[in-house]
């Protein structure tokens, strides 16, 4: 039997988000017809499920956990397929009281060690008591709870073919109470759960729904970002349920094999919010072949939001001129800048009025942290950093330099922030709570960034900075620079600094290369490298290296940490007797 998608529209009064808790919302959307459909690679609904039903299965569920005995703060963690599943036992737990914890579904070939690793790192930062996996991924959850006091790890099909539970009362849910735990994408090695409470949530999606995209109740959305990561489950689990909009899902990992689906399934379905990082806009223009725009109809794609990693214009003007004849409006674009633990939005620019950029001074910036702004035909070194608007209400935003003393506009820092949803802390970790945040409130990003005339832009991040001889120089700058030579693809490319045994720094660049035939690939080395030289006048070593060989982070974002490691275990590798003298002369062997 063809199932049909849930509506787009009902006759529910439209809410935006004015509940006390998750659950709450979720209780007022199943009284509507609205829900979520689940789409297989070939564009064909493998699930479709009400608010209504998802609701009351989600209860149902509720109460045989508790049968089971797990009690009121119990962590459950839930490996984030984009499944039905996923949805139900995440609801379920929170009816029941219960703490869920997306754990990362994405397992590479020949990855079985490292996932289990990082599985086992995650359910013992969470002190798990119940675990949670499909059939395919079982096996790996299994083997990462060994040794650990996880009183149960199963399939979703189990907890099927048990009994409804009798005389169970679910608990109160306090707006106070942890609503679930989200791991930083960046934490493999050192997992920080960040604690996000019933109230901090239902705050921040009120803000994006009324302030950020303007949700309207004909609004629907259409996603293939990850349940694991805060951008897919707050702007497209927990919006669609706050605002009552039904919501259709594509798999990631189908998604990286067929990015043209995601235009059929918004062609199809007439979403008009949908999300994505810059590489998954440039990775789908790139897909397109001569003519093919013409096949899909994005005219209703109002909202294009883009965010989770530094916003680069090749991307989106190169999607924006692809998919023109397909309807697509560039002022669709959203940029915005959020993260985990301030549940996700920060601050978004205004609607309808596609991206802005400043075009920057590079030397000024780097060398004196002011904002100079240059005219495109100025032949000093420039950059352009795209605007991400002002503040949701009642955040406060500060940019400080080293020594916390809070700058002017057209100064760049350190941001930090203040607002209703900034997070209570990690998780278990009080000492990297206090490090983050400070006893009045205040949260220290990490990022790099400027304020003027009321509007936030991103720059950076701190603990990227490569600083050779006392210079400081943004990765962002180089890998920017590589990115522009035709050979080279957008999200190709990482830069960073490692040390010699001297102490020394020493710039890296790591290009992900296609090209066998060895003399172009010479000639691509000593372009990039003669371009970083010219350019930036700094020497560093460019390294090319397989495809997908480049690491990335549990949300698929590429991993300058975890590139570094990997360089200077190389380094190391090989005879312990051998003694390599240079930096230069040390053979770089990177994980394929």
């Amino acid at each position: 039997m063809q199932l049909e998608p849930t509506p787009t529209t009902h006759k529910l009064p439209f809410r935006p988000a004015d509940f006390a808790s998750l659950p709450a919302a979720l209780d007022y959307a199943a009284q509507g017809e609205t829900g979520v459909n689940f789409y297989t690679g070939r564009g064909s609904i493998y699930s479709q499920m009400g608010y209504r039903q998802l609701r009351d299965d989600a209860v149902e569920l509720a109460k045989k956990l508790i049968g089971l005995g797990f009690v009121k703060g119990d962590r459950v963690a839930l490996v984030a397929e984009t499944a039905p599943h996923f949805l139900l036992f995440f609801f379920a737990s929170q009816y029941a009281g219960l703490v869920p914890v997306p754990l990362p579904a994405a397992v590479k070939l020949g990855a079985h060690t490292s996932y289990v690793s990082q599985l086992h790192r995650l359910l013992k930062a969470c002190d798990a008591q119940l675990a949670v996996a499909s059939e395919g991924y079982l096996s790996f959850l299994k083997e990462a709870g060994e040794g650990l006091p996880i009183r149960m790890v199963d399939k979703p099909e189990t907890f099927d073919e048990m009994p409804a539970a009798a005389d169970v009362s679910l608990p109160l849910i306090d707006p106070n109470d942890i609503a679930y735990l989200q791991y930083t994408s960046g934490s493999t090695r050192f997992p920080k759960g960040v604690m996000i409470r019933h109230r901090t949530a239902m705050s921040n999606l009120a803000g994006i729904i009324t302030h950020g995209v303007k949700v309207q109740p004909k609004d629907r959305c259409m996603s293939w970002l990850p349940f694991y990561h805060d951008m897919g489950l707050v702007g497209f689990v927990f919006v669609p349920v706050a605002a009552q909009l039904s919501v259709d899902y594509l798999d990631t990992l189908e998604f990286a094999m067929r990015p043209r689906q995601w235009l059929s399934l918004l062609t199809k379905t007439r979403a008009t919010i949908s999300f994505s990082p810059c590489f998954g806009y440039d990775l789908c223009a790139r897909r397109l072949r001569n003519g093919e725009a013409n096949n899909y109809d994005l005219s209703n794609w109002r909202v294009a939001g883009i965010g989770a990693e530094m916003i680069r214009t090749r991307s989106l003007d190169l999607f924006a001129e692809t998919l023109a004849p397909a309807g697509f409006n560039p002022k669709a674009f959203l940029a915005c800048y959020g993260m985990a633990e301030c549940t996700l939005g920060v601050s978004f620019s205004p609607l309808g009025q596609g991206y802005s950029t400043d075009y920057v001074d590079h030397e000024q910036l780097l060398n004196h942290h002011k904002v100079v702004l240059m005219d495109e035909g100025d032949k000093r070194l420039g950059r352009h950093f795209v605007n991400c608007g002002a503040p949701l209400p009642d955040y406060k935003v500060e940019v400080r330099d080293k020594e916390g003393n809070v700058l002017g506009d057209n100064c760049t820092g350190l941001i930090h922030l203040s607002g209703p949803s900034v997070m209570s802390g990690y998780f278990g970790m009080p000492e990297e709570t206090r490090h983050a945040l400070s006893e009045d409130g205040w949260l220290n990003t990490g990022d790099l960034g400027y304020r003027s005339n009321g509007t936030l832009t991103i720059t950076g991040r701190i603990k990227d900075l490569i600083i050779i001889h006392g210079r400081n120089i943004w990765p962002q700058d180089i890998e920017h620079l590589c990115e522009t030579q035709p050979e080279v693809r957008v999200g190709d490319v990482l830069a960073f600094s490692a040390a010699e045994p001297d102490g020394d720094e020493h710039c890296v660049v790591l290009v992900q290369c296609r090209e066998a035939d060895e003399s172009k690939r010479d000639e691509l080395l000593q372009r990039l490298t003669g371009l970083v030289r010219e350019e930036l006048s700094l020497d560093c070593r460019v390294e090319l290296v397989p495809p997908h060989s480049l690491p990335v982070t549990s949300s698929g974002k590429l991993s300058r940490s975890k590139a570094r490691l990997e360089f200077m275990a190389s380094l190391n590798a090989g005879s312990a007797n051998d003694h390599v003298d240079s930096f230069e002369k040390k053979p770089l062997r990177i994980s394929a």
